[in-house]
């Protein structure tokens, strides 16, 4: 029969020196104590949801919807943060958008391209409230500068498609798990 790993202590399996468990023990659990407090945990929402705007793989609305769950009260703060943060990062995808205008222009356009972005210049700033999609909606800031699509009004959509975002998924999140409770 094999011998079973003691997993309370990862510096007996050599994995960690025990020097590493220790500092990380040291700071681990006061980050953590810290990061729940609720002044802090929208400060936390801003930015990660800022982060996740970007070009990053990320999401925000787990943290959005842990927060919500530890305080329910901070319902409505947790998801205007989380808007203001994610709006402001689609703004800076706009931004690298339109800085990378001049250089894409370098480049030639395939087929598929050419018909996207025809149908974005179509659109205009209106395709901003696409900006909360998984995967396109990111890029899509940053077209939306590349294109030149006015800022102002851009921003307007992208905030309002991130704020209805936030508001239904953590309002089902928090129905869901009410229902399977």
């Amino acid at each position: 029969m094999p011998r079973q790993a003691n997993v309370k202590n990862p510096h007996r399996l050599g994995l960690l020196p025990s020097d590493t468990v220790r500092g990380m023990d040291s700071w681990i659990a006061p980050l953590l104590e810290l990061l729940a407090l609720p002044q802090l945990s929208l400060s936390a929402i801003f930015v990660v949801a800022f982060l996740s705007a970007t070009l990053l793989p990320m999401g925000s609305e787990p943290v959005v919807f842990g927060v919500v769950q530890l305080n329910p009260d901070m319902f409505w703060p947790a998801i205007f943060v989380a808007t203001f943060g994610n709006t402001l990062g689609g703004a800076l995808d706009w931004w690298l958008g339109y800085g990378a205008h001049r250089v894409a222009d370098r480049f030639e356009h395939r087929r598929f391209h050419a018909r996207a972005l025809d149908w974005l210049r179509q659109l205009g700033p209106k395709a901003c409230l696409l900006a909360w999609l998984p995967l396109v909606g990111d890029p899509l800031c940053a077209v939306a500068g590349w294109l030149k699509l006015p800022f102002w009004p851009c921003l307007a959509y992208m905030a309002i498609g991130k704020f209805l975002r936030y508001v239904l998924m953590t309002a089902a999140l928090t129905g869901m798990l009410r229902w399977w409770s």
